[in-house]
């Protein structure tokens, strides 16, 4: 018995070295290990992971025993599943009830796929295991009733007081663009639309979410200002190409993020290079390691680069995003990669713990 409690505590050891490349901690660090015991003649690890990994939790298992191989320990039979929590979000502001993590997608300018990104990752997100929500918040250009084939339904409400959200690909799905004519152009100011968004996010349905993506308006304007303000956010993602003018812009969406005190969790670089359907001939028709640069200069991880491919268009377009509808190709792995990495960034963030404590009211007597 001393023998197996010795061989135990040196895989625990072992284990605990493990650099998860999600985190970029090790597994120690993360308290991801629950349990190492023995098993019968074997032993047996329980792990929990802080990100959804339910079609990487294989992989991981398999990485983890060779780790173990190479120092010389034996195989190790392994049971990963994850735990979501709630993070702290900016301000004085609480997290909403009901949903663990808010997650904004922002770009300083429009026209480099931040709407297809942040569509294709809360359905990667939810393809990992997490119940997951989209709030499409560019009143002015909904487009994820098109982009995730919604188009011409309408939510319904059973209360008369909240709407209940669509659903696509195990998605759940809220957009102005569901409430209104699509070819009504929609002339608001700045007030109204942040009205008609919190309203988006309060007045819906919900239900119990491990994340919420929100699709952002491009820019830095009051708009998303306010937003940034008043909607308890744990953590945003900037999306960006490598060309400079678009960098230029993404470093102001990264500084308004930062000036909020909303945790930037990474930058998701788009159309990287272009890779021809006939020949494979790779080029960086952008530029080339602009995400690299912006993340280098403001410390912020690069979560991934999507290269310039024309079936990501055609498939959001079509209603059936890459990551549902192409599971296998190169495209979906690096959004299933970038949502692991991103999910991975904000579990590594301080959980919050206000929603624990009770509301104390002083009154006069």
């Amino acid at each position: 018995m001393t023998n197996q409690n010795q061989m135990g505590s040196e895989i625990l050891d072992c284990l605990g070295g493990f650099v998860d490349r999600h985190t970029q901690n090790t597994l120690a660090e993360t308290a991801a290990i629950r349990d190492v015991s023995a098993d019968g003649a074997g032993y047996k690890a329980t792990l929990r992971m802080g990100y959804p990994c339910s079609l990487y939790k294989e992989q991981l298992a398999q990485e983890l025993i060779n780790h173990l191989l190479a120092a010389g320990l034996p195989q190790v039979e392994f049971d990963i599943d994850f735990e979501i929590a709630t993070r702290s979000v900016q301000g004085n502001l609480k997290p909403m009830t009901g949903i663990k993590n808010i997650i904004a997608v922002a770009s300083g300018k429009g026209g480099v796929g931040k709407s297809t990104t942040a569509v294709n990752l809360a359905l990667a997100l939810a393809a990992e295991g997490a119940s997951v929500g989209l709030l499409d918040a560019d009143i002015y250009g909904p487009s994820v009733p098109l982009m995730m084939g919604l188009e011409g339904r309408q939510p319904q409400s059973t209360d008369g007081k909240t709407l209940e959200p669509l659903e696509a690909f195990n998605v759940k799905c809220m957009s102005i663009g569901f409430l209104v004519d699509p070819e009504q152009p929609m002339v608001w100011r700045g007030p109204m639309v942040t009205s008609a968004l919190n309203q988006l996010l309060s007045q819906t349905n919900w239900g119990e979410l491990d994340y919420l993506v929100v699709d952002m308006p491009p820019g830095t304007g009051d708009i998303q200002l306010t937003l940034t303000q008043t909607v308890p956010v744990s953590g945003s993602v900037i999306v960006t190409t490598p060309q400079n003018i678009a960098l230029s812009d993404a470093r102001k969406g990264l500084q308004m993020f930062r000036k909020v005190n909303v945790a930037v969790l990474g930058i998701v670089e788009n159309m990287s290079i272009h890779i021809c359907s006939s020949c494979g001939h790779e080029d960086p028709v952008f530029g080339s390691d602009g995400g690299l640069s912006l993340s280098q200069q403001y410390d912020a991880p690069l979560l991934g680069q999507l290269p310039l491919d024309a079936s990501i268009r055609t498939r959001v377009d079509s209603g059936q995003p890459s990551v549902v509808s192409e599971p296998e190709s190169r495209v979906s792995g690096i959004y299933r990669q970038v949502a692991r990495r991103m999910a991975g960034e904000l579990a590594n963030l301080s959980k919050d713990y206000r929603r624990l404590f009770p509301n104390i009211v002083v009154e006069d007597s």
